[in-house]
């Protein structure tokens, strides 16, 4: 039999001792017995997932080791489960443990009751550890700093300071910057899908400069990362209408920075798809997309509405903007026997099996549905003559402006609000006289907010294309139905028979 030397070292610092040095404590402590030496170099005390400690206690089981010697407690163990464990492998196998800098008699109550407090301590250590780097590291995330890891396609990493501290900001590759700007231009356009983009790719001999393949998974993952958006005031409210903390305030979101995005603390969800509660935090580089189209290449990815020319005759052009009202979920199309032949149905009701969602309240036939909506549109173009389907020209620093001022009314006037319940008679008709005055404020800036994009997008060509499409509605494809539908409006949503249309314009 001879004595087990066991050292560990998870990271190398000045300040850490080395796995020789531990080694050498350990040496003396054998006192020329026999050993072997187990050294598990790069590995935590947080768990026993360690080979060289994992042959330790096969070679205890084995009755080949007589003793287990180690510099420290905290090197062999950092957890009280897993320390408990390999005490209770020890004692029946009669293995003596012994720590060269801490004395314990293992044999007695009071010592084992010392060596459990020592654990007790260094597992706490750990934690203490583990949450500080946590913190340092989401501190360093709010503050816009970079956190490493794989450099977005279209950008190349440099040097920088920001607040004082050293870190790295990325700058765009002109070469791979172009083929970003162009799929956001293709997939802007409904017509487009996933395949549609590799497919030009290759016609037009558009390789990867990185030398990889394109593929869907590659361009939707791209087209998902606000690090390529210019942020202004729409992206910010974006990201707010879908749940997502935003570390910067809305004054920030100017039109020149991109995004980082995290999963921060709270999400709980690793899902793309899924933005609740994630963190999203403005970056110091410059954004190469604009907010119009990058949000509206987010909106198709959340929606996943990939609709090919096979599946015309079942689908309806609103498929990907109906929305259930009471879950949320996308409403997809079933068949029937009745004279309607289709209707839409939650899509909760579809992945379960199980649950019936009827938060639509009641049928919703596809063709009564498409009837009402065309109507609708109808109704709106009249409204907005100066309606433009692609955004050629500058956007007007002050509509941004006018944005960024809107929401700060809006976030002040809930302030308000928040306290009417512990006001009193006084306090009260202050909050009115200020309620009163930052909504006549907020109403002055909508008026003029919709002034100006009309201005900015006043192009009847455009609006004349548009509405002889709607106005031949039976000769339109299919195509430019969802076209027109995508470019009008954002979100259908039906709930209890009540329907409610969010639009773009």
């Amino acid at each position: 039999m001879y004595d087990a030397l066991y050292s560990r070292q998870s990271v190398e610092k000045v300040d850490s001792i080395s796995i020789e040095s531990q080694l050498e404590y350990c040496k003396y402590e054998a006192h020329g017995h026999p050993y072997k030496e187990y050294i598990d170099k790069g590995y935590s005390g947080k768990n026993t997932n360690r080979p060289a400690f994992e042959q330790m206690l096969e070679d205890v089981k084995q009755g080949l080791i007589s003793r287990v010697i180690v510099y420290k407690l905290d090197r062999i163990s950092r957890s009280i489960l897993d320390f408990a464990n390999m005490m209770d492998i020890f004692m029946k196998h009669n293995v003596e443990f012994i720590s060269s800098t801490e004395r314990f008699d293992t044999s007695t109550p009071i010592g084992r009751a010392m060596l459990n407090i020592c654990i007790v301590f260094a597992q706490l250590e750990r934690e203490t550890i583990q949450k500080r780097v946590t913190d340092a590291y989401y501190s360093r995330c709010k503050r816009g700093f970079y956190m490493g890891g794989r450099i977005p396609y279209g950008f190349t990493k440099t040097n920088t300071i920001i607040d004082g501290i050293k870190t790295s900001m990325y700058v765009p590759v002109d070469e791979e910057t172009k083929q970003i700007q162009l799929m956001f231009s293709l997939y802007k356009n409904p017509a487009n899908s996933l395949g549609d983009i590799i497919k030009f790719f290759k016609e037009n001999s558009i390789k990867h400069l990185r030398g990889g393949t394109w593929n869907t998974a590659r361009i939707s993952e791209i087209l998902k990362n606000p690090v390529y958006v210019k942020a202004d005031a729409d992206v910010y409210d974006f990201f707010k209408s879908r749940g997502v903390n935003i570390i910067n305030p809305v004054s920030d979101f100017t039109g020149y920075n991109g995004c980082y995005l995290y999963k921060g603390t709270k999400s709980k969800s690793r899902k793309q798809s899924d933005l609740t509660e994630k963190e999203i935090v403005l970056a110091p580089h410059e954004g190469i997309i604009s907010s119009s189209d990058w949000i509206k290449c987010r909106i198709r990815c959340l929606n996943n509405r990939q609709s090919t020319r096979t599946c015309k005759a079942k689908n309806s052009w609103l498929v990907g903007k109906v929305k259930c009202g009471k879950c949320g979920h996308s409403l997809t199309i079933a068949k029937s026997n009745t004279k309607w032949h289709r209707y839409f149905i939650c899509g909760t009701s579809l992945s379960t099996k199980k649950v019936k969602c009827i938060g639509t309240g009641g049928t919703v036939y596809v063709d009564v549905l498409e009837e009402y909506m065309l109507n609708e549109v109808k109704r709106r173009l009249a409204e907005f003559k100066t309606l433009s389907k692609y955004e050629k020209k500058k956007k007007n620093p002050k509509i941004n402006k006018n944005k960024i001022r809107i929401a700060e009314l809006d976030k002040e006037i809930e302030g308000l609000l928040s306290r009417v319940i512990s006001a009193n008679d006084i306090l009260m008709e202050y909050i009115n006289s200020k309620i009163e005055e930052l909504d006549t404020e907020r109403k002055r800036l909508q008026e003029e907010t919709i002034s100006l994009i009309h201005s900015q997008n006043n192009s009847s060509s455009n609006v004349n294309i548009i509405s002889d499409h709607v106005q031949k509605w039976e000769q339109t494809t299919f195509e430019d139905k969802q076209a027109i539908v995508d470019i009008l409006i954002k979100v259908i949503t039906i709930s209890d028979g009540n329907i409610v249309i969010t639009w773009n314009i």
